[in-house]
């Protein structure tokens, strides 16, 4: 079906080329896909000289195989790097199989045969390579010229292939499984070539090879033999030398890997060319020795391949025993090994900071400028990754000595070579440093990728204007003045002109709109042209370069001096600077031009090479190493663990180690096993880094919300509360990351780590419920603190990661996802400490509103799980943060009060708070349950009657203030049984009054006798006070029934006054919501606390906003949908509706004593029975208040004691659970009336008066002051709860219980509880 082409247009116009997320680059560029060749390697090899007619096609020619010879040999380098012992995979038989060795034999040659072939080829490859390398230098070294060159490419790609051969010949002598295998391969040749025929030829093929192969340096041997067959070729090699010199010591080479090549010929190259003491003195002549010693002293170790290294004077001292002329060059020799080089210290090391900066803004009026900044970008990231190259050198040659104990645990014996050259091999600051600089070279290569779009035409119009300036005016200045005369030289100059001048860009505007090329020189009349994006070819400069060699030598190798040395040459020093100049600068277009395709960028800012490691497997014998010896993930570890902020935003970039290293296995290497091995890795390491990234953004979060949740007033106390602060992290940018190229897959870490984070949170509530189910109830204050914690590092961390709602996860870790489940885990767990060990262990202390735990109760055990340990960061996130938080959790950590309340009503909130709530009063119904039979026991252990107790008794002993008193004078009174009995009474100690008068000791023992009998019979009658009270308590035999007894009143009393504190924090939770939504409703407080509607019209502020904003909204003409603001109305009026529903709320507690009311109607007729008689029953009621009255003056009595007394086991809670079921059931009148401690407080009060009035001795009553104080105490406790009961449940209504004048009693009115909103509480099941 055909699409309509206005469809088609509109489908095309919603797709856009820009970035459509903000991703931050944080990582360096992708790997490049390209099959074109770049400026530096001619896609026609060199053909379109011929075109310009410079002679040149022999050095075209010779150029060309060159290149061919050193693709082919970097192919053969990658085979033996690459190169692993197949000896080791090959199966050993046992002795059963032993008849089967033939065919063994016969399978490992045909398996080492296709090795060895490999071998075999890259030796006739050397040889063939070494034989044209020489025949190469030969054509040019002829005394007579008969062909032009070479020209400088000529040059570099002799450099290039000797470097080629060189890096064969090494890595032929330091793999040592290659002659293992070969040895093998001749054994099993000899085995199995016993039947063949005419094996003379390939026994000959073998020997030879075993000849190249145990040779060292067989190749650089060969390749002597073969350059001085005709000896002729010191000339081109002195030509070689003085080149690499000047590239060296001039920085000729812009890309590093040119520079490395130079430095590993140039010690071959010496050796070769001073072969004889002639040839010696001549080289000198040229090159000064101090010029060598000194490239060879600042270079001492050369990168080779990535874990392996050359060492100039290595070479020079090795080879000097293969060529013996050379052996006389002692200062040469004398150049110390990397292994005696004094260490460098880490300001000197290479790799440490770079002070190179990188000035990013990029000059838009000169485009010159352009060219300037690419050139300078080039050099830093040919720096700053030589650099690397040469430090990964050094430290292979230099490994490890000591091992730093904090960084391993295994002994020194057990580290393998490898471990010693990188894993401990680089310290803390080096691994930072290394970061950085990877860093740099990324992020520049990615700046200087994305700027290739922008800067390509400024860059070819400045070669273009860089080179025609150079043809058109300086050349033609030159022509005029030094060369006028100079033919020759005039003629090379002319070719010059002709071969590179665009002449069309002198006509392609009027003259009067041209401008002069300006840049980079001085003013000049010379021609004018118009800048084009027209750059040259690599043809055009290889022939430009050649000519200025020709024009600058005159075609002489032997010419002293340097290449533009002057002297021996004719040409002014300023046209000689003018031509050397502009010849440098032809070799940066070049790069500059290939910056283009990305293949100069790709170059720099590749460091594959930090992950190889192939011949430490072989050395080590090992399969593979660990990932901690991985320098790539010793980086990625680094940065972790560091907690390093400038660090973090580069963590990613060491992976792109991984990608280029995979792009070298694949495409340089061409080994899949390689990047089989790089992918194994690099998914092992991925996994690890984002659960270390997770951990440390959880942690950093973590601790931010920990520290911003601590007390101001706590950190202004302290003198080090700077330790409580946090140092920012730049996760930000990380969090952002969707887009993570990673061995051609892209990773989406945003994702990852948003789903690494939900699981973590998740974890982290788990471990909290887990270590709040480990601990008492008490400990819920710290939950609170914990979750509040944790719920703002999710705020934090949410303003940059999308992740599930906080909510969400908690009630899927309460096990409170339904819709029709009121419980939830905490409640459950608050329920049941309550239940097993608060309720039974805790004890009321009613003046600080507090329960505490009583060391005097038999502690009733309880199962608990043991505290659960984790990480610090599933606290605050710190230790400092830990021991803080901690501190203020131990505050509410030894007792229950308001605190702990508000904690509980935070955390359970509207939907769990109703099922606990519903729970106690279930158990409160339970536990009066229990009670019953046990009260009903105690009701029969009681007389038929008890009356009050009598007032003409007391509660006091006899006084001790009648120590005074003359025995003699008494005795003479005392003739009576009554005074006889009083004189047995007398204390042993009292003395006799000798001195008073007769008459008057008479008279005062009369008086003292009859007092003293008085006080006699009043004592017997107050003794009895209390021993009628213990007589008519006949409970000694059920002893623990009144244990069980009083802790079951005690627990009903615990439960309703936990009730109360709830009642207190909900009215104030409620109260502050009011204040909060009663400006929205439009409700004022009215007269005496009632709540009025603000406006007349009815409808709140809420309601009026939402509907006169939809009413605008919707007149406007511009409004395309008025539905939704129409259900936004809507939704606001069901919302203020809502709102007002619930704004009168009720009471927690006035339900609670209204459930307990109703409770208690069930055994209303057995502990409030209605009087037989019709009146008040004074002696013979066995209701409630009597059991509780007798109870109560028993533990009270029992509390005055020795400890533990009972007032520490039962505390203040058996006052409010008795006097509020004696509230409940109408007794408190009977209670206040006849309560046995309140009728001998009444007792002990008119004693007291008494004595007070008749003898002023206010110490008569002190025997029993501490049980009068006990009683004071309970009847103070006792009036404070009756006064709450009244005024939280009046019964005026409903009056239980009433004494008529007559004193006929009100039977108790049956009464139904009214409707409530608690009556639909959740049942415990739900």
């Amino acid at each position: 079906m055909a699409v309509p082409v206005e469809e088609a247009i509109a489908a095309l116009s919603t797709f856009s080329l820009e970035k459509m997320d903000d991703q931050p680059e944080v990582q360096g560029s992708v790997v490049w896909i390209s099959t074109e060749r770049g400026a530096t390697q001619s896609p026609i090899e060199y053909s379109d000289v011929s075109a310009y007619r410079l002679s040149l096609s022999e050095d075209t020619k010779a150029l060309n195989q060159l290149n061919s010879l050193i693709q082919e040999g970097k192919e053969m380098a990658s085979v033996l790097y690459t190169y692993r012992s197949c000896v080791k995979a090959l199966p050993q038989l046992p002795d059963s199989m032993k008849q089967s060795q033939a065919d063994l034999y016969l399978e490992t040659y045909q398996v080492l045969d296709l090795e060895m072939s490999r071998l075999r080829e890259i030796q006739r490859w050397q040889a063939s390579a070494a034989s044209k390398l020489a025949a190469d230098m030969q054509r040019f070294s002829r005394p007579e010229r008969r062909i032009n060159g070479p020209t400088i490419t000529h040059l570099w790609s002799m450099l290039k292939l000797l470097d080629v051969l060189v890096q064969l010949d090494h890595l032929k002598n330091a793999k040592a499984s290659i002659p293992n295998d070969f040895s093998w391969y001749k054994r099993t040749f000899t085995q199995v070539s016993v039947q063949w025929q005419d094996i003379d030829s390939m026994r000959e093929e073998l020997d030879d090879l075993q000849i190249f192969l145990s040779t060292r340096w067989a190749i650089l041997l060969n390749l002597h033999v073969e350059m001085f067959r005709v000896n002729n070729v010191e000339d081109i090699l002195q030509v070689l030398i003085v080149f690499a010199v000047e590239s060296l010591e001039l920085d000729f080479a812009l890309l590093f890997p040119e520079r490395h090549i130079l430095l590993r010929v140039l010690p071959v190259l010496i050796v070769l060319a001073t072969s004889s003491e002639k040839d010696s003195e001549s080289l000198y002549k040229r090159v000064k020795i101090n010029r060598l010693i000194n490239i060879f002293k600042n270079d001492p170790v050369i990168p080779a391949f990535p874990d392996l290294h050359l060492s100039p004077a290595a070479i020079l001292k090795e080879l000097s025993t293969y060529f013996q002329k050379f052996s006389t060059q002692t200062r040469l020799l004398t150049l110390p090994a990397p292994h005696e080089l004094p260490p460098r210290e880490a300001q000197e090391l290479l790799l440490l900071k770079s002070s190179d900066s990188v000035d990013v803004e990029w000059c838009k009026e000169v485009k010159g400028n352009m060219y300037d900044m690419v050139v300078e970008g080039f050099q830093l990231l040919s720096r700053w990754t030589a650099r690397i190259w040469e430090q990964c050198a050094w430290k292979f040659s230099r490994p490890c000595k000591v091992v730093d104990p904090s960084e391993s645990y295994e002994t020194s014996s057990s580290f393998s070579d490898y471990e010693k050259v990188v894993r401990y091999n680089y310290s803390a600051e080096e691994r930072k440093a290394l970061v950085e600089l990877v860093s740099y070279i990324k992020s520049i290569g990615s700046m200087m990728q994305r700027c290739d779009t922008l800067v390509a035409d400024a860059l070819w119009e400045t070669i273009h204007s860089e080179v025609q300036d150079f043809v058109q005016n300086t050349l033609a200045t030159m022509l005029r003045t030094t060369f006028r005369k100079k033919k020759d030289l005039s003629r090379i100059l002319s070719d010059m002109r002709t071969l590179s001048a665009d002449w069309m860009a002198n006509t392609s505007k009027p003259e009067s709109d041209l401008q002069p090329l300006q840049h980079g020189g001085e003013e000049s009349r010379g021609s004018f042209f118009h800048p084009r994006p027209v750059a040259p070819t690599s043809a055009q400069v290889h022939c430009l370069q050649f000519l200025i060699y020709e024009v600058v030598s005159g075609g002489n190798l032997r010419k002293p001096g340097g290449l533009f040395g002057n002297s021996a040459s004719e040409i002014p020093v300023n046209d000689l600077k003018q031509l050397e100049t502009f010849f440098y600068k032809l070799s940066f277009f070049l790069h500059v031009m290939d910056y283009t395709a990305f293949m100069t960028v790709a170059t720099l800012t590749d460091l594959g090479f930090l992950w190889f490691r192939e011949f430490y497997l072989e050395s080590s014998r090992v399969i593979q190493f660990p990932i901690e010896c991985s320098l790539p993930w010793m980086l990625v570890d680094h940065v972790l663990h560091s907690q390093n902020a400038g660090l973090v935003e580069s963590v990613l970039m060491p992976f792109d180690i991984y990608n280029d290293s995979a792009q070298q296995a694949l495409v340089v290497l061409k080994q899949r096993f390689l990047y089989d091995e790089i992918e194994a890795e690099v998914d092992h390491c991925f996994d690890i880094f984002v659960s270390n990234l997770c951990d440390n953004i959880f942690t950093y979060y973590k601790s931010w919300a920990a520290s911003e949740l601590l007390d101001p007033s706590f950190l202004f106390a302290l003198d080090n509360g700077e330790k409580y602060s946090v140092q920012p992290m730049k996760f930000t940018a990380l969090l952002k990351m969707t887009r993570v190229k990673l061995l051609g897959r892209t990773i989406d870490l945003r994702s990852l780590i948003a789903e690494r984070m939900n699981k973590v949170f998740r974890g982290n509530l788990e471990f909290l419920f887990d270590r709040f189910e480990s601990q008492d109830l008490c400990s819920i204050v710290e939950l609170e603190k914990l979750l509040d914690v944790l719920k703002h590092a999710h705020e934090l961390l949410s303003k940059d990661l999308l992740m599930d709602a906080f909510s969400l996860m908690l009630s899927e870790m309460q096990e409170n996802i339904s819709l029709v489940s009121y419980s939830s885990r905490l409640a459950s767990q608050i329920w049941m400490e309550m239940r097993n060990d608060f309720l039974p262990n805790f004890i009321l202390c009613n003046t600080t509103q507090r329960f505490v735990r009583s060391s005097k109760i038999p502690s009733v055990p309880v199962q608990r799980p043991s505290v659960p340990s984790a990480k610090p960061n599933f606290y605050c996130g710190t230790q400092d943060l830990n021991s803080a938080h901690q501190t203020f959790a131990q505050l509410h950590s030894g007792f229950f009060g308001m605190a702990h309340m508000f904690s509980i009503v935070k955390l359970l909130g509207s939907r769990s708070l109703p099922w606990l709530i519903r729970a106690l009063l279930d158990h409160i119904s339970n536990k009066i349950a229990t009670l019953e039979p046990m009260i009903t026991g105690l009701q029969e252990a009681l007389p038929k009657s008890i009356g009050l107790l009598p007032f003409d008794g007391g509660v006091t002993v006899v006084p001790s203030v009648l120590k005074g008193v003359n025995e003699g004078r008494i005795k003479a009174c005392l003739e009576t049984r009554q005074h006889q009995k009083a004189l047995r009474r007398l204390p042993k100690n009292v003395g006799y009054g000798r001195h008073m008068p007769s008459s008057l000791r008479l008279l005062e023992g009369a008086k003292t006798c009859a007092f003293f009998a008085s006080q006699e019979e009043a004592y017997a009658s107050r003794k009895s006070c209390m021993r009628l009270v213990r007589e008519n308590l006949s409970w000694g035999s059920k002893r623990e029934l009144k244990a069980e007894v009083l802790r079951g009143i005690k627990e009903i009393g615990s439960v309703l006054y936990w009730m109360g504190l709830l009642d207190i924090v909900l009215r104030e939770v409620d109260t502050t919501h009011f204040m909060q939504t009663a400006p929205w409703l439009g409700l004022i407080p009215g007269v005496d606390g009632q709540i009025l509607q603000g406006q007349d019209s009815g409808d709140s502020p809420v309601v009026t906003l939402f509907r006169s904003a939809t009413s605008a909204i919707v007149s406007n003409p511009g409004c395309l949908d008025p539905t939704s603001f129409h259900t936004l109305s809507k939704q606001a009026e069901a919302a203020d509706l809502l709102c007002k529903a619930n704004m009168n709320t009720g009471s927690v507690l006035e339900y609670a004593l209204a459930f307990t009311s109703a409770t208690l109607d069930k055994y209303c007729s057995k502990w409030s029975a209605a009087p037989k008689t019709g009146f008040l029953d004074i002696t013979t009621s066995k209701d409630f208040y009597r059991i509780f009255s007798g109870l109560q003056i028993g533990y009270l009595e029992e509390s005055v004691q020795l400890p533990p007394n009972n007032h520490e086991i039962l505390g203040d809670s058996i006052a409010w659970g008795g006097c509020t079921i004696i509230y409940l059931l109408g007794q408190q009148l009977h209670f206040e009336l006849f309560d046995f401690s309140y009728q001998v407080l009444n007792v002990a009060e008119v004693e007291v008066a008494s004595l007070l009035q008749t003898q002023k001795n206010p110490h008569l009553a002190q025997g029993w002051e501490s049980l009068l104080e006990a009683m004071k105490k309970a009847r103070r406790l006792n009036n404070h709860v009756f006064s709450m009961l009244k005024a939280r449940c009046p019964l005026e209504d409903k009056v239980a219980c009433a004494i008529k004048q007559s004193g006929a009693p009100l039977h108790r009115i049956k009464f139904e509880n009214t409707v409530s909103a608690f009556e639909t509480l959740p049942q415990k099941g739900a």
